[in-house]
């Protein structure tokens, strides 16, 4: 029951902004209504964000630790940020629709130079401005441990682009980091019914910390080293390795 009301709360709230979601977009002006209708979705499965620090609005790449599909949710309804996924994601019934409604940058990760090709199409997207977000670990494996992050997936911000900065994002689940973390072999409708099945509201904060000038640091392996020892500070020493990766 607590399951079904959470999905039909989230169906509810896409019914209401599409609409004005299309209005907006007729009129050609900016729409405001997938990051709203992504805040909502995030409350509706049960999760009560605090926000801690200032998101950018333009020119910034975030970059966070990943647990959950929750992570989109919240750092999108925090920010209004667009994601990198893989391309197939965009074939997906409802979910691709959704994902392209919120701009997200879509690549072939299993071709051949798929970092490249994800590389490109990041780097053009962030020239536009536009806001996008990262999850360097390439995983939710890790859980609440931080696992190293890809310096690959940030080559796409050297030579850095002028005005752009990387704001690194720290989700804390608290407590819930356990129960609510997507690892192992779980098949995504599984962990889906089991977080929309939590009882009560869960507590998370997001700390947006302090923007890194990528100008500033010599190569991506600094860059993704320096982000992610900035993310595990602000988490505690709870989100790092026991024995250094």
């Amino acid at each position: 029951m607590r399951r079904a009301a959470r999905v039909g709360a989230i169906i509810a709230g896409l019914l209401a902004c599409l609409p004005l979601h299309y209005l907006h977009k007729l009129a050609g002006r900016p729409s405001p209504w997938p990051r709203r209708f992504l805040f909502w979705a995030g409350r509706a499965a049960g999760m009560r964000a605090h926000i801690v620090g200032t998101p950018r609005p333009s020119n910034v790449l975030f970059v966070a630790n990943h647990l959950s599909w929750l992570d989109i949710l919240l750092i999108a309804g925090a920010s209004g940020a667009a994601f990198v996924s893989k391309d197939d994601v965009a074939r997906w019934p409802v979910i691709g629709w959704l994902a392209r409604l919120n701009n997200t940058i879509f690549v072939a990760r299993t071709a051949r130079g798929a970092v490249r090709n994800q590389a490109d199409a990041l780097r053009e997207a962030l020239a536009t401005g536009l806001p996008v977000a990262l999850f360097p670990e390439g995983t939710t494996d890790g859980g609440h441990i931080v696992l190293p992050f890809r310096a690959s997936l940030l080559s796409s911000i050297f030579p850095p682009l002028p005005g752009l900065v990387i704001q690194p994002v720290a989700i804390d689940y608290g407590t819930a980091a356990h129960a609510i973390a997507w690892v192992g072999r779980e098949p995504a409708k599984d962990n889906v019914r089991r977080v929309l099945s939590r009882p009560g509201a869960t507590p998370v904060t997001l700390r947006f910390l302090a923007p890194i000038n990528p100008a500033e640091i010599p190569d991506r392996k600094a860059l993704a080293a320096l982000a992610r020892e900035r993310i595990v500070a602000a988490l505690g020493a709870s989100a790092a390795p026991a024995d250094p990766l």
